[in-house]
């Protein structure tokens, strides 16, 4: 197992010492809270106790009146409109909130959603040329459209009306359309910057509802699919995202989308709802239909009126999913094994490019290359007559700049700090290959090839205590800003007791002071030694809680140890 970067974060003494006045919790929960930027009363009111009522008004956004104005002119004049949407959990979910709803209202309204391989990404020639052949005078694109100038334009030309909703980055030229509701335009006074695609349609759903003097609860039956976006997308669970995932998650566990249920019931998934199951077992499973086939079914089972349609739906997706699971094992095996020689493993990036691999997974295999081989990672196949792939980056590293850098051998690319997309021709591939290793080099700092794992706090195992472990649960939902905690004991030992299971996994029965635990190490067979030298450790770990025999008691879920000598 690799040897990881141990990172302690630390408070403003001050301000904790003020907020556990204030709020008489364990100091070491007040701490973590003033790391998070929550640093009174009223501030952690907000925070463990979510209200819809605090979500902004949605015409505070830019151009939302005039984009209700074109919807309700729609309504009026009897147009046909089309909501239009990306193929990834954010776009489809987006689309299916949006699309239920003025449908309920509107018959003459109808989705799309472009081919992943035939259309690409975002806005197409296709979709518009559909909705120009079709009599469609509206679209609404979600997630997508705010980088698509050319295509809009085309769109006005034959007479077809956009109203784009997004949430990536603006370019200094916008598309001319009739309203973009997008919070991180520079002249957008929205208090919050970091909704995700289906946010910002939820909040036209919440304004065109006050427009029509509906029930202020109508959006609500959407939160849940607002939720998996949320969780999908991996935005900031911070502000309104965080309301909007509280709630959310509740919908989910009470009264759930058919689609959410019937994947819930096929994922054998018996528990309650989190973030992180949204994110392991509906995102996937959502995601699959636009990678291994046609993303218009995951629409249509969020949007089913019968569980057993719903369901019927969700069987599809399910296969997908298994199918897409045997291509990124086959092909992560495949990268592995191409990894495994010696001018390769000395590089600072990979970058691998086989014919044959699924289009739709190499972005996960990216991903999973870098479970292995700590650095920023390239897996690109064959598409068409070019050569497609996608990047994926280790933390503090903008592989998307590093690309940026390479773009003079390159057809095509997008993305972000984290991830991003490229095309080219297939003759580029070594020269780019060489490129993108050669800037890499020159730009990584050391210490970012080495895993870190940021530590909340310092606890002694006295301090955990069923009380401590109730807090920790209401400072979720968990995500980006708001990790769930993790943390460092020091001098601790092993009772003796410990041991491996299952050849990989670390059973722990650790012991400091006159306290032991227990506790479950995944992948860390190999630190079995550090545990029989009988000399003391410091642990990194998070607090769970494991139910055995209808018996529930704390454990640890072990990240990491290393000798307290």
């Amino acid at each position: 197992m690799r040897e990881k970067r141990w990172r302690l974060q630390t408070a403003n003494k001050d301000k904790a010492a003020a907020l556990f006045k204030e709020l008489k919790v364990h100091p070491v929960l007040c701490n973590i809270l003033v790391q998070r930027g929550i640093e009174t009363y009223e501030a952690a009111k907000r925070f463990f106790r979510p209200q819809l009522s605090d979500l902004h008004d949605p015409f505070l956004m830019k151009d939302m009146q005039r984009a209700v104005d074109r919807i309700l002119h729609a309504f009026e004049q009897g147009e046909k409109i089309l909501v239009f949407g990306d193929y990834d959990v954010d776009g489809t979910t987006a689309v299916a909130c949006l699309y239920q709803f003025l449908k309920s209202i509107h018959p003459q309204t109808e989705f799309y959603i472009p081919h992943r391989y035939r259309e690409g990404y975002g806005v197409s020639k296709a979709g518009i040329d559909f909705a120009a052949d079709n009599k469609y005078n509206l679209i609404v694109s979600l997630d997508c459209g705010i980088k698509s100038v050319e295509l809009i334009a085309y769109a006005k030309e034959l007479c077809v009306d956009f109203i784009v909703c997004d949430h990536h980055l603006p370019d200094d030229v916008l598309p001319p359309a009739v309203a973009i509701l997008n919070p991180k335009q520079k002249d957008c006074a929205y208090p919050y910057k970091e909704l995700c695609g289906c946010g910002v349609g939820y909040k036209l759903i919440t304004a065109l509802c006050k427009a029509l003097h509906l029930p202020d609860d109508t959006p609500h039956k959407y939160l849940d699919l607002v939720a998996t976006a949320i969780a999908a997308d991996i935005v900031p669970i911070t502000g309104e995202n965080r309301i909007l995932a509280y709630y959310g998650l509740q919908k989910a566990n009470r009264d759930p989308n058919f689609g959410i249920k019937a994947l819930g019931f096929l994922s054998a998934f018996k528990k309650e709802f989190h973030i992180t199951n949204l994110v392991f077992v509906i995102a996937p499973r959502v995601n699959a239909a636009g990678r291994m086939d046609d993303a218009r079914k995951a629409v249509l089972m969020f949007v089913s009126e019968t569980y057993e349609e719903a369901l019927n739906w969700a069987e599809q997706l399910n296969d997908d999913n298994t199918n897409r699971r045997e291509a990124d094992t086959n092909i992560t095996e495949e990268a592995l094994t191409l990894l495994n020689d010696e001018v390769l493993i000395k590089r600072k990036s990979t970058v691998l490019y086989q014919p044959h691999w699924h289009k739709g997974v190499v972005g996960i295999v990216a991903s999973r290359l870098i479970d292995h081989y700590y650095r920023p990672t390239i897996v690109l196949t064959q598409s068409g007559d070019y050569v497609a792939g996608s990047a994926r980056s280790v933390s503090g590293f903008n592989v998307y700049e590093a690309i940026h850098q390479c773009k003079d051998l390159l057809l095509g690319y997008g993305g972000h700090f984290y991830a991003a997309g490229m095309t080219m021709e297939a003759g580029k591939v070594d020269d780019f290959s060489r490129k993108f290793e050669e800037v890499v080099e020159a730009t990584i700092h050391p210490d970012l090839l080495v895993p870190e794992i940021v530590i909340d706090a310092e606890i002694n195992f006295t301090d955990i205590k069923k009380s401590f472990y109730d807090i920790l649960c209401q400072m979720e939902p968990f995500g980006p800003e708001n990790m769930s905690p993790t943390f460092c004991a020091r001098n601790v030992t092993n009772t003796g007791w410990s041991k491996i299971v299952k050849d990989v996994h670390l059973r722990f029965v650790v012991r400091q002071g006159h306290h032991t635990f227990t506790g479950i190490g995944f992948n860390m067979a190999d630190k079995m030694p550090l545990l029989l030298s009988n000399h003391p450790f410091d642990l990194v770990f998070k607090i769970d809680e494991n139910e055995f025999n209808g018996e529930k008691n704390l454990q640890l879920k072990v990240l990491d140890l290393r000798s307290s000598l």
